[in-house]
């Protein structure tokens, strides 16, 4: 039971370190005020109403697009604290209690002490699993 919560523990702790050093970008394709398209890791690809610039050079007006893209971007940790020299008091003091307190939960009794050697076992009268005993016909 101990190995397999140990197990959990351990993949559980090696996720939150990759998620958390992870980053990723999440592209929306909105057309209008509605979202059209979402898309992770790479660009939306949009709604296909996208306009095309005029090349009319004497014209000055100009449409406004109704279609927008929106990017959001979630960095990773990028520092993570790998050197133990430079641990703060409070963080010594919670390693040497953990560590204290890890030891002291494999230490054995003395002697193996059992509470069953002063009883005697009970006195057999019936043989109970014949008086049990069912026999189909």
């Amino acid at each position: 039971m101990k190995q397999v919560f140990h197990q959990i523990m351990s993949l559980t702790m090696a996720f939150v370190v990759l998620f958390s050093t992870m980053s990723f970008t999440l592209s929306m394709h909105y057309c209008g005020d509605t979202l059209v398209e979402t898309a992770m890791f790479h660009k939306a690809e949009g709604c296909g109403m996208e306009m095309d610039n005029p090349s009319t050079e004497g014209c000055s007006i100009t449409k406004k697009n109704c279609c927008n893209d929106e990017q959001l971007v979630v960095d990773g940790q990028d520092e993570l604290q790998l050197q133990v020299d430079k641990i703060s008091l409070e963080q010594q003091v919670f390693i040497a209690s953990f560590v204290y307190t890890y030891i002291n939960l494999f230490e054995g009794l003395d002697n193996n002490v059992s509470s069953f050697e002063e009883y005697e076992p009970p006195l057999v009268i019936r043989q109970i699993f014949k008086i049990d005993e069912t026999y189909l016909i």
